[in-house]
């Protein structure tokens, strides 16, 4: 074999991956839409194609329309939410290197939840606005505070110490929520309701606060794509690559905790949608976060609008909150990770 012929078979390789990657893609697309069409119909009450059309066109005259309405938003909002957590989730287990990574498990989602619980008990806020800003607030100082336990003793912030940090703190405050609610009995309803975790009743007016730190969040998770590779590699190599570790970690982070705390500010603490995606995604298109990242948000956005299908069937004519859902698959998934992973050797 010459040595121009032997670039050969590794772009061949290279063209049968992209081949394969945009099959995947086009697969996710098709699923999302019809995802998308099924929780439009389905519901408490079964409404055909005309009754859709004639919503979308905003004639809600009779009640299957109306209900039509109601699940627009509703559907876009699982949609950005289950999004915005596979990215954040792929961004976590890629700063930290560690597998049982995710907003969830190391106790992001429960911190900005406490600082919401907090906020209304305490302070008073009523507002989206305040809600997201108080929630981005809280995920950032729990993220912080978890890395630095983890980052204790020897060996430095290893993934199992990262775990455990933030699987004790994620317990913890849940423990915090639980005794402000039971202190404050006349908001004790709402946050309880919150503290689930769902998209029910969801409203494009209550969106508008949280979309410029979704869209905030999503473009430097994904602009810092190249720069999760390189740390993939471990710190000295990226270092030696000529990436700034610490700044490419922090920033990467900021990203992961914009997307963690609005969604919980709009649809409270949903676990696991961070774990589970990105562990499917790389089966599909590899480690490569530049292409890791946008299909865990496609399909985050499709097991988060499936799991809210799930929901409202599985208890008809009554409904499951998404939360729930996603703790009864992700439980599981979460135990067979850590065998997998052989926790022993994390």
């Amino acid at each position: 074999m010459t040595a121009a012929a032997r670039p050969l078979p590794r772009a061949q390789a290279g063209r049968r991956s992209t081949r394969r990657r945009l099959f995947w893609l086009a697969a996710g697309l098709a699923l999302l839409a019809l995802l998308c069409a099924l929780s439009v119909a389905v519901g408490t009450r079964d409404v055909g194609g005309n009754d859709i059309a004639a919503a979308l066109r905003g004639r809600v005259d009779t009640i299957a329309r109306a209900a039509v309405a109601a699940r627009i938003p509703r559907t876009v909002l699982a949609a950005l939410a289950g999004a915005a957590l596979g990215v954040a989730g792929a961004v976590m287990q890629g700063v930290t290197r560690n597998p049982l990574a995710d907003p969830g498990i190391l106790g992001v989602n429960m911190g900005a939840s406490l600082a919401v619980a907090v906020a209304v008990a305490f302070f008073g806020i009523s507002s989206a606005q305040a809600y997201v800003w108080v929630a981005v607030a809280g995920a950032g100082a729990t993220a912080v505070f978890v890395y630095a336990v983890g980052s204790l003793g020897r060996g430095g912030p290893t993934p199992l110490k990262l775990a455990l940090a933030g699987v004790a703190t994620s317990v913890a405050f849940v423990s915090l929520v639980l005794a402000v609610m039971l202190s404050h009995s006349e908001v004790a309803g709402g946050l309880q309701s919150w503290q689930i975790g769902g998209v029910g009743g969801a409203t494009f007016a209550r969106m508008v606060h949280v979309l410029p730190f979704l869209a905030a969040g999503f473009a430097i998770s994904l602009g810092c794509a190249r720069k999760l590779n390189s740390l993939a590699l471990g710190d000295d190599m990226a270092a030696g690559l000529g990436e700034r570790v610490a700044p490419a970690r922090g920033l990467a982070a900021l990203g992961a905790v914009l997307l963690c705390g609005a969604t919980t500010a709009i649809c409270g603490p949903i676990a696991f949608v961070g774990l589970m995606v990105p562990h499917l995604c790389r089966l599909l298109v590899g480690v490569d976060h530049r292409w890791l990242l946008p299909f865990s948000a496609l399909a985050g956005a499709c097991l988060l609008i499936a799991s809210d299908i799930a929901g409202r069937l599985i208890a008809r004519p009554s409904e499951l909150d998404v939360g729930i859902v996603t703790a009864f698959v992700g439980a599981p998934f979460f135990i067979w990770i850590v065998r997998r992973a052989r926790v022993r050797e994390l």
